[in-house]
């Protein structure tokens, strides 16, 4: 196995390691003090793309949790950056929510329901019958599809409730096509990232509590990688994956000691 080098950077997920149906996970606080202190790049990432990243930092905020706006990064940001890429200047429809259109605006996209380039579905909590009948029109009459993220299901207190990626495949069944997710476990994601903080994979971690998004777009991108047992993982679930992370931790407070 190669050596790897020292960790200068690191990439953390948001939920499930920092913080737990509101809540912040004993250690968190410190290690997000620590990496400030250090001086070392470091980005809190989510696939989650409700809110802006200033949204995100008033909760973090009101949890007792210190991150700057810039150190912020969501699918929604990673999705705008995408397609201004591909298409600047352009034109989606959106099914989202205002982290996803305020990130489109400020690339300079324009939300439009006739003959959009994109159709780009974002997480929601009033997915509507006739947005998706919309999205269904779209796509088929030459819209591109694409989604913020593929988690199939969120969080909340009465337990797991739909998300982007099941959404997503109602839209692919009705119209045969398949979007292109840009979130989490998709490593443009994390090298978009990365290039935001100016750092580099061969001595940048990822910490996350998912074998299927977090630990996946960390290995895909050639990082270290950190699973945490605060979130959906457990010990006895790494082994369904053909996959390991490079290090399984309690916590995120076993890992202050490494910045």
């Amino acid at each position: 196995m190669t050596e790897r080098r020292p960790i200068e950077a690191w990439l953390t997920d948001m939920d499930g390691v920092l913080v737990q149906e509101g809540v912040p996970i004993p250690g968190a606080d410190a290690f997000l003090k620590k990496l400030q202190d250090s001086g070392k790049p470091f980005l809190v990432l989510t696939n989650n793309s409700i809110y802006t990243p200033r949204d995100l930092k008033r909760r973090l905020d009101l949890m007792g949790l210190d991150v700057p706006v810039d150190n912020i990064w969501t699918s929604a940001l990673a999705t705008a950056q995408f397609v201004d890429s591909q298409r600047p200047g352009g034109t989606a429809y959106v099914i989202g929510e205002a982290g996803l259109t305020t990130a489109l605006h400020e690339v300079g996209y324009t939300m439009s329901d006739v003959d959009p380039d994109y159709l780009i579905l974002g997480e929601t909590r009033v997915y509507s019958f006739e947005a998706m009948t919309k999205a269904v029109r779209l796509i088929n009459a030459g819209a591109k599809f694409i989604c913020t993220n593929p988690d199939e299901t969120g969080p909340s207190a009465e337990g797991p409730l739909p998300a982007t990626g099941s959404v997503a495949a109602l839209i692919a069944k009705a119209t045969g096509k398949e979007p292109y997710f840009i979130g989490k476990p998709n490593p443009l994601m994390m090298r978009h990232g990365l290039n935001k903080i100016g750092a580099h994979s061969e001595n940048a971690a990822m910490v996350g509590d998912r074998m299927d998004t977090d630990v996946l777009a960390g290995l895909e991108s050639g990082l270290e990688t950190f699973l945490v047992m605060t979130g959906l993982s457990s010990r006895e679930s790494i082994g369904q994956y053909p996959y390991t992370p490079t290090h399984v931790v309690e916590s995120i407070a076993d890992l202050i000691d490494l910045i």
